[in-house]
């Protein structure tokens, strides 16, 4: 949105220049810096004043020096005054054009409800007054954790004692022998650069595979890095398994005869601190082209001689650089003939509507020439094998644009297929794969007849050129579907020899348009069954047919000929000019700059895959088949996820309803011959048809509202997508997810509606599908769920059924957009958003390993870095969001800056020095963009030196999608000081001394008191100057989490944080809800607080202590905050809320994956979106109590701090499983024997081998200690069978359904009302956990310690691997504080803020300041 520039007029120049100096003598304050930050200058280190908030009015002799300066620069500053002028005229607009945002107040009129605001709520912050709170007196600040040993030499040297004479107690069994490989410490979940080899797919369809992987991990000869963690051997002694000692790596060439015949052995290597970060390889016997087998040896800390342990055998390739390549990237001649120049920016400019202008118009014709996708395929041919010669191994790598599968002698090499290779920027860097298919070719195979096969999908690379409203996908580089192969063969002899490469008219390779009519990721497929027959075996020697000479001829579409070489028309700097000069990230020279004129996007360097691929991981069967009439079948999965459904015995035959096809089944552009069957999916059901709801998985956001709902207007999804846009989705009103399956009704009988099985290159995001139109409905059908196949190792549970819910809501949502890249929703949009990776990633850490992942995701940003510095708020820049940035091509300061606040995350978790490395110079180069444009960024924006007016959301996307106005201001600064952290913190692992850490240190703090000394002005209590923008968020729990406060003020900001309140919700749904209730339904949520008035009329109330109003951000922000200072109990009642912002409103209306927003929307927003979903971390770290040690590395230490509700209706057990990159750490906790007052209070940690621990010992919140009677286990028993039989009842509980969330609201259509029905769910099932498992109980334990409480420091105990238990005895427990009052559960928490003492926790001395070690509070 934008509005036209006031008229010009004619200024005398001496009036020009008073105006200038005038105007820079007014924000002066806000513009002075340092010097431009590039971080080879020496200059950088020179001490001068970066802006800082000005409390008092600067002195006229520093304004008279700037003034004098400012003179010698005039014509520069009076071209960027008019910039500024420029700047001032345009108007913010939302996130993705669904919202848009206030007005610059500069020079737009205020808004009605503005200035009725201002009325009501005029500004009392006018000048400094004394804090409202200052009467009280808070605890003066000391450190209050002491750090204790209490497992240290003497429990040691007991359990050595008794070590010679203890016989391992396992029902009987006799005690172990010191054998070779009886080690306290098993090395387990080998990796080499961060990637595992993956057997099978959990989700693979596929049971007849030769193959014995669906991944095999690549890397470079250059470039090989192994690790692995660490778990402890059954019935082994603790103290033997403290950490390892020594290591010893051995590879030799997989499937070798000869164990002794070794590529590489390490030797044993001793070592001081347990398991390393990393061990890298740096010789060169690995050969390019050969399959590696490779295994670990650990010794463990027996003494007095150490015992070993030996891993099983893992697998991995060394893969070809883009220089070792022979192989050329190749196409059908039918698609490199179908382009124009123009294609590569037809859509550039807006669409013009359906009939989009002549270049739209002659790319989508040209688009449907080519739409039709390929096949390629090749003979192998006859090897030539000495007779003393055998092939050792064979390896093929493979990569295709859009997406790819292979196949050997038709045989699938990978049930992956959907989204291989995963986003990049395709002009930088493609990935390849690589498969082993030595067993192919080995022995008497090497003489027969072998065919590779490549199938082929549009992907990112080719699709269907729409203009979406939310996403640009013509800013992607494209060109026509192409792939590149080779096969590498290892002989015995030693040799090596490449075959097959593509693009050599001698390797024979073979192309054809194949079954699939179009592909498209975001619409789903159109799968030719007839031509699926006749292809049938088209990768086997024994279907081969020679070529068709005619590629162009339209009736040889499907002959096998000779494919061409794909090549460029340009250049990658030619492409990269053009997206800096759109993106405003260098100025624009001439016209010609504009849009780029060529046909075919330069192909990036191959690569390995950097992150596991996309493969199903889970086989979902269907909870409900409902008839629907007409031969419409309904399928309810039971839950939401992204795949495909998956048809073992293929479809029924298809019938023609007699009343015509459901909305969305017609296929109106298919022969009048043909017949089909539709698969049409969606996340959630339409509430008065009970049909799909079309709107709410709308592709790239075009749709109309839906018949239900008027969002958008009829005919907004084909006016905006443009001419390309599909006919026969426009009487749907949507862009749909939807599969077809055709067959000619006659025909020559080849084909079958039984031969369907699935689509192959796209994901649907769903938890219902509708299939139309059949008889009955098909047998055995199943769906695929897929996502990137890394390790999920963090798990937790709790007796609250609703904390629980919210957990899997999380999770599912995070399963579902784990596609390669993390996105924000499934369906609608599939792209990295930086602020959504920021706010999630905390919970992504803990649920999976995301080490390679999170690896890939920076370096996704690494490519898209523009010349100047400045990071996009996308991985790939889409022109999203630009106008809430600071200009100069940044995208908007939180979201930009996820790269490099992700790479100190990564560091503190996976401990990757070489990342580090390898990403430094990428970050320090934003910090210098920062650095030089941001102040004057802000400026153009409209905020004022002094913030003078601004109390609502401003330019920027901030705090996203809350109830509150965002405070965009806070955010832009907070995200500059963490970029500058981040920095701070990478520079400092990588011993970077002197100016390069020293100016990051310092940016960092000048930021942090630039908005201290604002927030804190007029004792507002960290809120903006003006006393208006108190309603906005984030806000205190942001400044006290980050370490923002000053620390004499912490307590008070607390104080400040309580007078919080809530509000009343104007919604559309919510209000519709009211008005279709019956009365007696309406009172009891009166009475409950949910219903109360906005102004005469009932409404919903959102809750600011009983609920959730916050953002992505502050919704983290808040329960770590309140957990942290001592309100657990509050932030527990946050997430046990109920109503409207809270996750028992979204699973009371069936949700099964967390919401975009936090109130319902049946038209616009997505029903599967993890961005709010930051909460899931805090769940373990604070309601189990397990996270990392905020200033660890490579995840080596952790902290046990579990906060315990004030009673135990509210909570009774909690518990979590942690994964690191040295093993699982867990822990568990439990109320027992609970009386009215007291209780028991029982807790298990465990901390596995090579890894640390500290436990914070219970007190209650006030810091009052109780004694605590610690014990630690001298012979682990069996932790992983623990673990399976925990798991095993659990699975059993989620499976009858009886302990999950047990209500839905659901609409009556008869009664045109909303009703509560019960029903059985599995979602928020409790679990035990395995720590209080029977099995352990045969633990064998040490003697007590009983540590006494004490009310003057908390106590946090060392503990080293091991199994412990505490018990508190006589634990007590109180009623929980409940408000009062008719509006209550909206109003504050005065209780709290008038408390007398509010405990220790905000006088915590080492919570005042940042840590440059520190990654948890970077922000």
């Amino acid at each position: 949105m934008s509005t036209a520039a006031p008229p010009s007029r004619k200024v005398p120049p001496a009036q020009i220049v008073v105006v200038i100096l005038l105007s820079f003598v007014a924000i002066i304050p806000f513009t002075v810096r340092l010097q431009p930050f590039t971080y080879e200058q020496p200059s950088l280190h020179a001490k001068r004043q970066l802006l800082k908030p000005s409390v008092a009015d600067p002195s006229s002799r520093k304004i008279k020096k700037e003034i004098e300066t400012l003179e010698h620069d005039l014509e520069s500053l009076e071209k960027e005054f008019t910039e500024l002028t420029n700047e001032f005229s345009q108007v913010a607009s939302t996130k993705a054009s669904t919202n848009s945002q206030p007005k610059n107040k500069q020079r737009n009129k205020k808004k009605k409800e503005d200035i009725d605001f201002e009325k009501e709520f005029p500004n009392t912050n006018t000048e400094v007054k004394p804090d409202r709170f200052a009467n009280f007196k808070e605890r003066e600040p000391k450190k209050w954790w002491i750090r204790k040993d209490l497992f240290g030499d003497a429990s040691q040297q007991t359990a050595i004692s008794r070590r010679r004479n203890l016989l391992i107690y396992d029902e009987g069994k006799q005690p172990q022998q010191q054998d070779e490989d009886n080690g306290a410490i098993i090395p387990f979940d080998l990796s080499v650069n961060h990637l595992q080899l993956v057997d099978r797919a959990p989700g693979s369809p596929y049971t007849d595979l030769t193959v014995n992987e669906d991944f095999l991990p690549v890397v470079l000869q250059s470039d090989i890095a192994f690790r692995w963690r660490s778990r402890a051997r059954p019935n082994s002694l603790t103290q033997d398994g403290l950490k390892t000692t020594a290591y010893q790596i051995i590879a030799r060439q997989a499937y070798s005869d000869n164990e002794d015949d070794l590529l590489w052995d390490s030797g044993r290597v001793d070592v001081t601190d347990g398991l390393p970060d990393v061990v890298r390889y740096s010789d060169t016997n690995m050969q390019i082209g050969s399959v590696i087998e490779w295994k670990v040896t650990v010794w463990d800390s027996s003494q007095p001689d150490a015992k070993s342990s030996s891993s099983d055998w893992s697998k991995f390739a060394v893969g070809p650089s883009q220089s070792e390549w022979q192989g050329r990237w190749i196409s059908h001649p039918v698609d490199l003939q179908s382009w124009d120049k123009t294609d590569a920016s037809a859509f550039w400019s807006p669409t013009a509507g359906m009939k989009g202008t002549h270049d739209q118009r002659v790319a989508c014709g040209n688009w449907e020439k080519r739409s039709q996708l390929p096949v390629f395929r090749t003979k192998l041919p006859t090897l030539d094998i000495a007779d003393d010669d055998d092939i050792a191994t064979a390896l093929l790598v493979v990569s295709g644009l859009g997406s790819f599968r292979a196949t050997f002698d038709g045989k699938p090499l990978s049930s992956s297929g959907p989204l291989d290779p995963p986003l990049t920027d395709f002009a930088q860097r493609v990935s390849y794969r690589g498969f082993d298919v030595t067993p192919y070719l080995s022995g008497d195979g090497a003489k027969s007849e072998h065919v590779v096969g490549i199938a082929m999908g549009s992907g990112w690379w080719d699709h269907r050129p729409i203009a979406g409203s939310f996403i640009r996908l013509f800013f992607l580089p494209h060109g026509a579907v192409t792939c590149v192969a080779q096969l590498y063969l290892t002989y015995k002899s030693g040799k090596t020899e490449v075959v097959i490469p593509t693009g050599d008219e001698s390797s024979g390779w073979q192309v054809a348009k194949g079954h699939l009519r179009e592909s498209s990721l975001f619409t789903g497929e159109y799968i030719d069954l007839k031509s699926k027959a006749d292809f049938h075996g088209w990768d086997t020697s024994q279907n081969w047919k020679e070529l068709y000479s005619d590629a162009s001829d339209e009736a040889s579409i499907h002959a096998w000929v000779m494919p061409q070489r794909y090549t460029s028309d340009t250049t990658l700097e030619k492409w990269r000019h053009h997206l800096h000069v759109k993106a405003k990230a260098v100025p624009m020279k001439s016209k010609d700059e504009m849009k780029p004129l060529h046909k075919l996007s330069p192909i990036g360097r191959l690569i390995p895959h950097e992150s596991p691929p996309v493969l199903p991981m889970e086989r979902v069967y269907p909870d409900e088949i409902l008839d629907l009439g007409g031969g419409r079948w309904m399928i309810d999965f039971g839950k939401s996820f992204s795949g495909m459904l998956r048809f073992d015995n293929g479809l029924p035959e298809p019938i023609v309803p007699s009343g015509g096809y459901p909305r969305g089944h017609d296929v109106n552009t298919l022969a009048t011959d043909e017949s089909f069957i539709t698969v049409v999916y969606g996340e959630r059901l339409e509430l008065y048809t009970h049909d799909i709801n079309l709107p709410l998985v709308a592709g790239m956001g075009l749709h109309d509202g839906g018949p239900r709902h008027r969002s958008k207007k009829k005919g907004d999804p084909e006016t905006k997508g443009g001419p390309c846009y599909p006919k026969d989705h426009i009487e749907a009103g949507s862009l749909m997810q939807r599969d077809v399956y055709i067959l000619p009704k006659t025909g020559d009988g080849k084909g079958s509606f039984s031969d369907a099985r699935q689509s192959h290159f796209t994901t649907h995001a769903f938890r219902f599908a509708e299939i139309c139109c059949s008889e009955e409905p098909p047998s055995d059908v199943s769906a695929l769920a897929y996502r990137s196949s890394f390790k999920e190792w963090g798990d937790f549970s709790s007796s609250n059924v609703r904390i629980n819910g919210g957990y899997e809501l999380v999770k599912n949502a995070m399963n579902a957009n784990l596609l390669g890249v993390q996105s924000d929703c499934p369906h609608r949009e599939k792209i990295q958003y930086g602020g959504d990776i920021i706010a999630d990633s905390p919970a992504a850490m803990h649920l999976y390993d995301m080490s390679a992942f999170y690896r890939k995701v920076v370096l996704d940003w690494a490519d898209q870095q523009w010349d100047n510095g400045a990071y996009s708020g996308t991985s790939y820049w889409l022109m999203l969001n630009d106008q809430t940035g600071i200009g100069t091509g940044s995208g908007e300061t939180v979201w930009a800056s996820a790269p490099v606040v992700m790479t100190a995350r990564h560091m503190q978790h996976y401990g990757d020095i070489d990342f580090l490395e390898r990403t430094v110079d990428k970050h320090m180069k934003w910090l210098g963009f920062l650095h030089e444009h941001f102040d004057r960024g802000m400026l153009k924006k409209g905020y004022k030196e002094d913030l003078d007016g601004y109390w609502k959301s401003g330019s920027g996307l901030g705090d996203w999608l809350g109830f509150r106005q965002r405070d965009t201001w806070l955010t832009h600064q907070g995200f500059y000081m963490a970029s500058a952290r981040s920095v701070a913190y990478i520079a400092e692992k990588l011993g970077i001394t002197g100016m390069k850490l020293d100016a990051a240190l310092e940016i960092s703090n000048q930021v942090k008191e630039r908005i201290a000394g604002l927030y804190l002005k007029y004792n507002q209590g960290f809120l903006p100057p003006d006393s208006r923008g108190k309603f906005m968020s984030p806000a205190q729990e942001m400044g006290l989490f980050s370490r923002i406060v000053p620390g004499d003020r912490r307590c008070t900001v607390l104080r400040h944080y309580f007078t919080r309140i809530g509000h009343t919700w104007p919604g559309s749904a919510e209000m519709n809800f009211l008005e279709h209730i019956d009365k007696e339904t309406k009172e009891s949520m009166k009475a409950s607080g949910e219903v109360t008035k906005r102004g005469k009329k009932d409404a919903m109330g959102w809750s600011q202590w009983h609920g959730f109003n916050e953002g992505i951000f502050a919704v983290r922000y808040a329960l770590k905050t309140l957990s942290e200072t001592g309100y657990h109990n509050v932030a527990l009642d946050k997430a046990n809320g109920f109503g409207v912002g809270t996750w028992e409103y979204m699973l009371s209306h069936n949700a099964t994956t967390l919401w975009e927003s936090w109130w319902r929307s049946e038209d616009l927003y997505s029903h599967n979106h993890p961005m709010l979903g930051a909460a899931a971390e805090w769940m373990v770290s604070a309601v189990a109590g397990l996270e990392l040690e905020p200033t660890t590395t490579g995840g080596r230490e952790v902290q046990f701090w579990p906060r315990f509700p004030n009673d135990a209706s509210t909570l009774s057990y909690a518990s979590a499983t942690q994964g690191t990159r040295r093993g699982d750490f867990a822990i568990a906790w439990e109320f027992i024997d609970v009386h009215q007052d007291t209780t028991t209070l029982h807790i298990r940690a465990y901390v596995p081998p090579d890894g640390k621990a500290v436990l914070r010992l219970p007190e209650h919140r006030n810091g009052e200690g109780v004694d605590s009677i610690l014990k630690k286990a001298l012979v682990l028993p069996d932790i992983e069978e623990a673990k399976l039989m925990s798991d095993d009842v659990c699975a059993s509980r989620r499976k009858s359904k009886l302990h999950g969330f047990g209500y839905n609201w659901e609409f009556d259509r008869s009664t045109m009302l909303w009703m509560k029905f019960n029903r059985n769910k599995s979602i928020g099932t409790p679990c035990r956990h395995f720590l209080f498992h029977s099995h352990l109980d045969k633990a064998e334990w040490d003697h007590p310690i009983t540590e006494p409480g004490t009310s003057e420091n908390g106590i946090e105990v060392i503990l080293t691997p091991g199994l412990y238990d505490v018990v508190v005895d006589d634990w007590k427990l109180e009623p929980e504080v409940k408000s009062t009052g008719k509006e209550w559960r909206i109003g504050d928490r005065k209780e709290y803020y008038m408390s007398e003492d509010l405990g220790p926790y905000c006088s915590d001395s080492d919570s005042f300041e940042w840590n440059i070690d520190d990654a948890s509070h970077l922000i």
